[in-house]
């Protein structure tokens, strides 16, 4: 078997996480999050959309992780992501953090708003 080492060229990956934080970048951010390659920071959640949609032209996807299971995003956040030209996909915390990483690593133009588990 062959293994290849990831490198994410000064990115930013999700770490790890655990009980209410993330380990983003070498950083630990409490609570919910919302991480590019370039930034990571704390975000207020589902019900705090600006941040996310300040991102149009930057990113083409947003990986929404609804905590320790799969929820459905509320309608209005899913709308404002559309209309400004932004694809959404929402999947548990543990699944976005990992496809966000995979992503990443590629080189692909993601983010990830998580809340914590």
């Amino acid at each position: 078997m062959r293994m290849t080492e990831i490198t994410f060229a000064g990115a930013r990956p999700v770490d790890g996480y655990g009980p209410g934080f993330f380990r983003v970048g070498g950083g630990v951010i409490e609570g919910a999050m919302l991480v590019t390659a370039e930034s990571a920071r704390s975000w207020a959640g589902l019900d705090d959309p600006a941040p996310l949609v300040a991102l149009a032209g930057a990113v083409d996807v947003i990986f929404v992780g609804t905590g320790a299971e799969m929820a459905h995003l509320p309608v209005a956040l899913r709308s404002a992501l559309e209309e400004a030209g932004i694809g959404v996909e929402s999947m548990n915390t543990p699944a976005a953090c990992r496809t966000f990483n995979v992503l990443l690593s590629e080189g692909r133009r993601v983010a990830l708003a998580a809340l914590a588990v």
